[in-house]
């Protein structure tokens, strides 16, 4: 198991990021998929955008982008309110059990 599979399980979001080409690297990984450079670990936000959703029977599933570089495709929940693109989303849980796991709600 590897450092972001590790915090997935504590349900901590966390990312890797090149401290020479000073972006981050997704998806996570100990080396820059640009540069090679070994990368160091940082919290990522969990405030995020509603790139797109779909619905299969009574489940709500969208992708959604965190700080202008990392989509990532979970479960939304919505209390009743209709996702708009664009709409603000919140990362509520993050999770690991073999696949990781992640369930949104708008903001």
């Amino acid at each position: 198991m590897n450092k972001f599979e590790s915090a997935l399980k504590n349900n901590d979001f966390i990312c890797s990021e090149c401290p020479r080409c000073n972006k981050l690297v997704w998806p996570p990984s100990d080396f820059c998929n640009t540069c090679l450079n070994q990368v160091s670990w940082r919290s990522v936000s969990r405030f995020g955008t509603l790139i797109e959703f779909s619905k299969k029977d009574k489940t709500l599933f969208c992708i959604a982008e965190f700080e202008n570089a990392i989509r990532i495709m979970g479960t939304l929940e919505t209390r009743s309110k209709i996702p708009l693109i664009g709409q603000r989303v919140q990362m509520v849980k993050c999770e690991f059990n073999g696949n990781a796991k992640f369930t949104f709600q708008l903001e």
